[in-house]
């Protein structure tokens, strides 16, 4: 049992419980109670810490560490077509290196839970999802690991090269050998996430979905992150990304999508209606100039809303707290400076992110929840003033954690990682990466 006394805790309950003078306890990996004031017992004294629920990031491209500050000017389209290239170096050893450096990031910014849309095979090289799974083990970290997949090449009127595309029966194939990594202990999920309308036919769509189903995973893709894409739908199938999402049953609340910034109203409507969840991903969409997503209506139709990194080759920076500021900030940017709290940044970051993934044991810190948190120090030069810590962490954001739990146990301590060295990983990173790029 581990008692954690004198903190400001930030439950994240449907009533929004702030305990200014607070205590936790963890027992067994959960949460086993929460309250203010004197502690039932003595306990660990967090000397008026912030804790938080640890984060949930709800999109994520570990693979692409790799491959960072290319294509700098270029929009998705053009960005994706430099890449593809180099991708298809990757294998088992760069993926393993790129995922522990990817996850050594968010764990160090209060993540503790990672989604990950892998969507690049490589013809004759495997264990690209194990790689990821052992660096989300080793590190300490939850992950939800998706088995993506491109079946429309070029030659086809697809976006990716014809080298970079699978068989449909090789990718459902594996995706359900894949689904045996899943544990009890909800440190590994998979999901079912076919990459795009521009790599995937309706088809490989279609049975896609009927294997999750069947299976009982969730499923995952990227929708409406460009105009580009919105014309290339049209196109195509004779209709928008929505309303082909729609066509192949795939509007559903076991799925959640990726970016979802053209959005008709209508489509708003649409996902509310359906209970499909939004991945927002303000930095990578502003860094593509691709626009921001209507976050606040999205919210006020009922939509389950978290947020994601997105792939460090359109992000940079694997910070999940720097994008609870960037979700405040581009939402006041396109509605004004009362268009999003931030408490309400906070909890897309943390119980947004959760409901989006189909958590419902993560995102808060109420008792019989996964003992999953976040300690963020108030007595140093970023916080130091700040009348509201909740708010002064999330406008003064980034930081490091000081401190982060999973499932109970250290994977973060005094800011540095407890299961590796952050040198080490760097440094096999930029081999790797090095690697790759030839």
């Amino acid at each position: 049992m581990t008692l954690l006394t004198n903190a400001y805790v930030v439950v994240m309950d449907d009533a929004g419980t702030e305990h200014e003078r607070g205590w936790i306890r963890l027992e067994d990996g959960l949460v086993t109670g929460v309250g203010e004031g004197d502690p039932p017992e003595p306990g660990e004294d967090l000397g008026g810490a912030l804790v938080t629920p640890a984060l949930v990031n709800t999109h994520h491209h570990l693979y692409q560490t790799l491959t960072r500050a290319r294509a700098q000017q270029a929009g998705l389209f053009a960005w994706l077509r430099e890449l593809y290239p180099v991708w298809a170096g990757i294998d088992a050893e760069a993926e393993y290196a790129a995922a522990r450096t990817g996850l050594a990031e968010l764990a160090l910014s209060g993540c503790g839970t990672v989604f990950d849309h892998h969507y690049v095979f490589p013809r004759g090289r495997d264990g690209l999802i194990e790689a990821e799974v052992e660096a989300a083990r080793d590190l300490g970290v939850r992950i939800v690991a998706s088995r993506g997949s491109m079946d429309l090449g070029e030659s086809d009127g697809g976006l990716p090269p014809d080298s970079l595309v699978e068989e449909l029966d090789d990718v459902l194939s594996e995706t359900e050998r894949l689904a045996a990594l899943q544990d009890g202990d909800g440190r590994v999920q998979i999901a079912v996430a076919p990459c795009s309308p521009f790599s995937v036919t309706e088809r490989l769509m279609h049975e896609s979905a009927e294997l999750a189903r069947r299976l009982g995973l969730v499923l995952h893709t990227h929708l409406a992150e460009t105009v580009e894409e919105e014309a290339y739908c049209r196109e195509l199938y004779g209709c928008t990304p929505v309303e082909y999402l729609e066509r192949l049953g795939w509007l559903a609340g076991d799925v959640w999508c990726a970016h979802c910034v053209h959005l008709s109203d209508a489509d708003v409507a649409s996902f509310a209606r359906a209970e499909v969840g939004v991945a927002h991903c303000p930095t990578s969409n502003l860094r593509l100039g691709a626009g921001v997503a209507r976050t606040r209506d999205l919210l006020d139709a009922g939509v389950r809303v978290g947020l994601g990194v997105d792939g460090s080759a359109s992000n940079e920076r694997g910070d999940l707290l720097f994008e609870v500021k960037q979700a405040l900030l581009v939402a006041r940017g396109r509605g004004g400076p009362a268009a999003l709290t931030a408490r309400e940044a906070l909890r897309l970051g943390t119980r947004g992110g959760a409901a989006v993934l189909g958590r419902d044991d993560l995102g808060s810190l109420e008792p019989g929840q996964r003992a999953d948190l976040a300690i963020w120090r108030t007595d140093g030069l970023e916080l130091g003033g700040a009348d509201d810590p909740v708010a002064g962490l999330v406008l003064s954001a980034p930081h490091r954690v000081d401190r982060l739990l999973v499932g109970g146990e250290d994977v973060v301590r005094g800011g540095a990682l407890v299961r590796a060295d952050e040198q080490e990983i760097a440094r096999e990173h930029r081999k790797q990466a090095a690697r790759v790029a030839r």
